[in-house]
């Protein structure tokens, strides 16, 4: 082929690219125009956008919309079930994988924030913390002027039991960004020296459903045949390493996808089936306010309220600043308190001109007791703000109780303002000069006569348990001043190791135990504790651990040298023994006798398991609840004898 030839066929190729990327008599997308988004993402790790896959095949590939995403981490913090890669190298991986999905969805572009995942944490404080808010915020912004979105979809930022604090933070600054962009005094440097201008988005979706939902059909069938939910499984088992490989043709994919409408500058309306409903408008226009669905309930003329977690009054003065108490998700006070002894629990009256002299009267659930039981309010030292400490006693072995207040006399009436109590367990871990020995038989009475703590196979806070010989546990603990002491006995009907000795990590996905300890007892995350996964076996035998989702996560021999660990196998399961300096935790006993204590059961029953294979099918904890894994807060008490 000579020259001319090489040139000809060249010029026609390109001809024939550039009239299939503008279509018919379309002018070709370039510089600015070559960005512009109708639609987009913005999730915090690579397959964040499951739940929504269906919506954006069908935006993309049935509707040729522009859809790009924004992804705040790789998700270099995740498990991987298909290699060894861990931290930036699972990072590398998890990008590959994102790429090839988002191809078959049919999304255009993918940005990433640059953020690290850095743990499993249900904290959002913390996230915002270590990514740096107003940095990574104005990351996004840049975005959002740059892409020009006519809509945005992301992650329900409520801090709901279970949801990841980096799931948050992508709905969080989504939220922020939408405004953010659109204002000349938020990063001006991005428009004086970066070339661009301001832009208001039109409308935020979170996923799930609200006041103001939009339900969009994916089984309708595309250009080729397949349907948008087809399409979705296909691209999504792309994600192999997060286990996604047998996602394809799912049941779960084909339900009608559901988003709340949160933010607009058009009117909001109920049962849109089309997230475009109402544009293109042109122009700047103000954001509208998200109008309540129907009037707040008045609950009399005494404003009172149990102050709730750290992380729900966080949200809850963010939705107000922002604007879309509709949208919020409620959340009823919800206190831990520990079992057998008194707790704090914060509660405040709000004073203003029109409120009465009175009293407010507080009754506890049966065989719990607080105290006061009487708070006063009004007269002529009258306050702003009357705020107490009530204690409340759980009685030891309690289910939930209820704390009720209600205004008392005849003059003021209104509705109880309740508090759920969610009692924690507690021990005492006892003082020795002896230690048992790690390598003592699994029957050794020095370690037999340690007080025996029950983990019973009831006590689940994920999957399901048959029966006690299917799941349960007892553990022992000690210490000398200077080492903690423990040994954990499970009852497990089927011991598997399927973990290579090169795969240290990711404890959840076969059989294992997790212990965790807490300074602060009572932290909002994890990032201050202690947390260690213990494999009892590798797949070669040998006990194995590392740290996971605190501060210094990573296999124990890099992350916690001087915690020695050993581990039998018993007729019922296993046994593991271990002991560990209190200074690998940050606790000192001689200034701190309460931390926060919890151990982790976890159980996957499939003989057959492939290396690396995510098995599990259940876990169970000395204190349970959805999610306890990342929120110290639930975890129980010890104390030092």
């Amino acid at each position: 082929m000579d020259s001319r030839e090489w040139r000809d066929r060249l010029l026609l190729g390109l001809l024939v690219c550039s009239v299939w990327f503008r279509g018919a008599g379309a002018e070709p997308r370039i510089g600015a125009a070559l960005l512009k988004t109708d639609l987009l993402g913005i999730f915090a790790h690579p397959d964040d956008e499951t739940g929504v896959a269906p919506l954006i095949a069908h935006y993309a590939l049935g509707e040729g919309r522009v859809v790009t995403h924004v992804y705040c981490t790789r998700g270099e913090g995740g498990g991987n079930m298909v290699g060894t890669q861990s931290g930036a190298a699972l990072g590398v991986l998890r990008e590959a994988e994102l790429r090839d999905c988002l191809a078959r969805l049919g999304v255009r572009h993918c940005h990433f924030l640059d953020r690290e995942d850095f743990a499993y944490t249900e904290g959002l404080g913390i996230t915002l913390e270590k990514w740096g808010h107003e940095e990574t915020l104005e990351r996004l912004v840049r975005l959002v002027r740059a892409l020009r979105p006519e809509v945005i979809v992301t992650m329900n930022p409520a801090p709901t039991p279970g949801q990841h604090g980096n799931h948050q933070a992508a709905g969080w600054l989504a939220v922020e960004a939408f405004d953010a962009a659109a204002d000349p005094e938020r990063f001006p440097t991005q428009l004086s020296r970066e070339g661009l201008r301001v832009w208001r988005p039109r409308k935020l979706y979170f996923g799930g459903s609200g006041p103001y939902t939009a339900t969009i059909i994916t089984t309708n069938a595309l250009p080729d045949g397949r349907s948008p939910a087809q399409v979705a499984g296909e691209a999504l088992v792309n994600h192999r390493s997060q286990a996604f490989g047998n996602f394809s043709g799912s049941p779960w994919l084909r339900r009608p996808q559901r988003l709340q409408l949160v933010k607009s500058v058009v009117p909001f309306t109920t049962n849109e089936v089309d997230l475009f409903a109402g544009l293109p408008v042109s122009g700047d226009i103000p954001p509208r306010i998200l109008p309540p669905m129907e009037p707040s309930p008045v609950t009399g003329p005494v404003p009172m309220r149990f102050l709730p977690r750290p992380a729900v009054s966080r949200y809850q003065e963010w939705v107000r600043e922002q604007q879309i108490q509709p949208a919020a998700v409620s959340f009823d006070p919800d206190v831990p308190v520990v079992a057998g002894e008194d707790s704090p629990v914060p509660f405040e009256i709000l004073d203003h001109p029109g409120i009465p002299t009175g009293s407010v009267t507080l009754h506890a659930s049966a065989g719990w007791t607080v105290t006061p039981d009487r708070v006063d309010f009004g007269g002529p030292d009258r306050r702003s703000t009357y705020f107490r400490i009530l204690q409340v006693h759980a009685p030891t072995g309690a289910a939930e109780g209820i704390l009720e207040a209600k205004v008392a006399g005849a003059e003021v009436t209104s509705a109880p303002l309740r508090v759920r109590l969610h009692p924690v367990p507690h021990l005492n871990i006892p003082r020795t000069t002896s230690p048992p020995s790690l390598d003592a038989s699994p029957d050794d009475p020095a370690w037999a006569a340690l007080r025996p703590v029950l983990i019973p196979h009831t006590n689940i806070w994920e999957g399901a348990v048959s029966n006690a010989l299917d799941s349960s546990a007892v553990f022992r603990l000690a210490h000398d001043g200077t080492r903690l002491w423990f040994e954990i006995r499970v009852a497990d009907d089927v011991v598997v190791t399927n973990i290579a000795p090169d795969d240290i990590k990711g404890h959840w996905r076969s059989d294992s135990v997790e212990l965790c300890l807490d300074p602060a007892a009572g932290a909002e995350h994890t990032l201050g504790a202690f947390k260690v996964g213990i494999f009892p076996f590798d797949s070669t035998g040998r006990v194995r651990a590392a740290r996971d989702a605190d501060a210094r996560p990573g296999p124990v021999e890099e992350t916690a040298p001087g915690l020695r660990l050993v581990s039998f196998r018993t007729t019922e399961g296993y046994v593991i023994r271990g002991v560990m300096p209190w200074e690998l935790a940050g606790i000192d006993p001689g200034r701190s006798r309460r931390i926060g204590f919890n151990v982790l059961i976890y159980d996957g029953d499939k003989r057959d398991a492939a290396l690396g294979e995510n098995i599990n099918k259940s876990r169970l904890a000395w204190a349970p609840r959805s999610g306890v894994q990342g929120r110290p807060e639930d975890w129980g008490r010890a104390d030092l004898e």
